[in-house]
């Protein structure tokens, strides 16, 4: 048998295969010894022919056995107490392994490690300049510091790369001003030209163009609806829709010479407001018309909307700020901000506290919603503001001039003292439009040469709520189609917007007789109340109408007076009722005697 020979230089065993042959050994291998050893095993004397067969019989019948040689073998690498049963070269072939798995694991750690120490570094050179303990807020060392002198250039070395792909600059002269908006996600970004139509979507992630198109006229305003597919342009005459694609699909015709437009996303709400001084409510999702308001204050180009109660507010060119609601006719509320000064921008924080108002006066006054009080006001320097916005976490920004300023959150709660931060837009303004996006820490201007995207730190909510819809900047298809319908479905009813939307899930009191006995009903409880706590419960007086008249007062005294006459009276009176008693009680003993049947009379004689 010494032409069986073990593959690739094994040692042999005593029947001529190796110990384990799945060892290195194919499947075809092992296969044609198991077949070599078979043809062997008739030749071979009694005691070879025993131990071919004890061989054959323990390892795989069908002549393959990979799966458990293979399971032994990693059973052997795994204890080391198993080296006693290994040879020379499985040992070695062991130790192989595992200095190479050793090895594998010690870059591994070595790679770890080096990351690990480049963003600690990373970390510790952020730290000097952004505040990490304060939601990313920048830090000052010492009060010779301002924060608000940090330029961009300065800043971006600073932050990530992710990051740093965020501040740039659009150079769109032939179209301009322009304006910057946002969806609610922060995902899509939508840039409108008003001097020409230009308009394009834009994926603000990826920084690529979804589509863009011309109108070939001035546009005004526009807005997202219930999702980036599709968005509202207000243009010359009409109002129209578009999808993403840059597709018309639908023109209001009852939306004429429109200013400023706003989507009310959870009642499915596009109002509009512009020359002609009526607020319209349209909705999106049945393409009625819900409610027209007459607001009797001439022409509005500046309208936004509460996020806390859905309320629009409007400003005035006499300086008035209305709050208005598709339910009610009139405006909710009449507030003079700016006396005999135009107010060229409004903006409203996310809790729904404080409304911040810009007026052709220079002053920006931040007010109190909750009292309708003026708390503190800021002039601006270079221009009026003819923008504002308010970050999710509170940050201010006011367009200027050439000059975009930026106050921190503690700015709506009282007067401070320097801005937060800065940035100039020499050369490129006026400000158009201000706004900031949704959980990043990014602020689109637009102005007369084109967009800028600047960062400010702290200003994004890092946390997105998921359970509500339409703030997923990463979703797919799918998650949006099932979105859109429970929005749907969650729909409010424009009757539900009013200055205080905790009234929503109460149960409104019923009529008039129903409130009436509520309230007797409490008052009977309370009077039992007091009678078990031992207090005496007072007895009402009888005021009984004409108590004071003659006849009573005559009668009154007359009670107590005992003559003859009376006397006689009674006794008429008790002699009449014992007669009375007398002739009921002998009807009710005739009564079973009559009716009784002729058969039966005669028991009762």
């Amino acid at each position: 048998m010494s032409h069986l020979t073990a593959s690739h230089g094994k040692k042999k065993d005593d029947i001529g295969g190796t110990n384990l042959i799945a060892r290195g050994d194919t499947e075809g291998v092992t296969r044609k010894k198991h077949k070599q050893l078979k043809e062997k095993l008739a030749d071979s004397s009694t005691s070879d022919r025993e131990r071919i067969s004890n061989y054959l019989n323990n390892g795989s019948t069908s002549g393959f056995n990979n799966t458990k040689r293979r399971r032994n073998y990693r059973e052997d690498d795994r204890n080391p107490r198993n080296m006693d049963k290994l040879n020379d070269h499985q040992k070695r072939a062991l130790l192989k392994r595992r200095r190479y798995g050793n090895k594998e694991i010690k870059n591994e750690i070595n790679r770890k490690e080096t990351q690990r120490l480049e963003a600690a570094i990373a970390a510790a050179d952020a730290e000097l300049v952004l505040h990490t303990e304060e939601s990313g807020f920048l830090e000052v060392e010492n009060e010779m510091e301002k924060t608000y002198k940090l330029t961009q250039n300065q800043l971006k070395p600073f932050l990530d790369e992710q990051t740093q792909r965020h501040i740039f600059d659009l150079r769109l002269d032939q179209y301009s001003p322009y304006r910057m908006h946002y969806d609610r996600s922060g995902r899509c970004g939508l840039l409108l030209g008003k001097r020409g139509g230009h308009v394009a979507l834009m994926d603000m992630h990826t920084m690529a163009l979804k589509s863009e198109f011309h109108l070939n006229e001035n546009v005004r305003d526009a807005t997202f609806l219930h999702n980036t597919t599709m968005f509202a342009v207000a243009q010359k005459k009409h109002a129209f829709i578009y999808d993403d694609e840059g597709t018309e699909i639908h023109r209001m015709s009852d939306h004429q010479d429109v200013y400023q437009m706003q989507f009310l996303p959870h009642h499915w709400l596009l109002s509009t407001i512009g020359r002609t001084g009526h607020l319209k409510y349209h909705d999106t999702s049945t393409g009625n018309l819900v409610s027209t308001h007459r607001t009797k204050m001439g022409a509005c180009d500046v309208m936004t909307q509460n996020p806390y109660n859905a309320v629009i507010h409007c400003g005035h060119m006499n300086g008035v700020v209305t709050l208005w609601s598709p339910a009610n006719s009139e405006y909710l509320v009449k507030m003079l901000c700016h006396r005999g000064a135009p107010i060229h921008s409004l903006a409203i924080d996310k809790t729904g506290r404080y409304m911040v108002t810009g007026g052709a006066d220079s002053q920006v006054k931040i007010w109190d919603l909750r009292m309708y009080k003026e708390t503190h006001a800021y002039y601006t320097r270079g221009g009026v503001p003819t923008s504002l916005d308010i970050s999710q976490r509170g940050v201010l920004g006011i367009g200027h001039g050439c000059h975009t300023t930026f106050w921190g959150p503690d700015s709506l709660k009282y007067k401070v003292k320097d801005p937060y931060m800065s940035h100039n837009v020499g050369g490129m303004g006026p400000v158009e439009s201000v706004k900031f996006r949704p959980f990043e820490d990014v602020c689109g201007i637009g102005h007369a040469k084109g967009v800028s995207s600047i960062v400010i730190p702290g200003s994004g909510e890092p946390n997105l709520d998921s359970m509500e819809y339409g703030l997923n900047p990463f979703q797919d298809t799918k998650q949006r189609r099932e979105a859109e319908v429970r929005s749907l479905l969650d729909k409010l009813s424009p009757n539900m917007i009013a200055l205080d939307p905790d009234v929503i899930g109460t149960v409104e009191e019923g009529d008039v007789h129903t409130r009436y006995e509520r309230q007797q009903q409490l008052e009977e409880e309370a009077n039992e109340k007091r009678l078990r706590d031992g207090e005496v419960k007072k007895k009402e007086k009888n005021r009984m109408r004409g108590r004071n008249k003659i006849k009573k007062k005559l009668a009154r005294k007359q009670k107590n007076i005992i003559d003859e006459n009376l006397l006689k009276l009674k006794e008429a009176r008790e002699q009449e009722k014992a007669e009375h008693a007398a002739a009921k009680n002998n009807e009710a003993v005739a009564a079973p005697t009559e009716k009784a049947p002729a058969a039966l009379k005669r028991f009762f004689k």
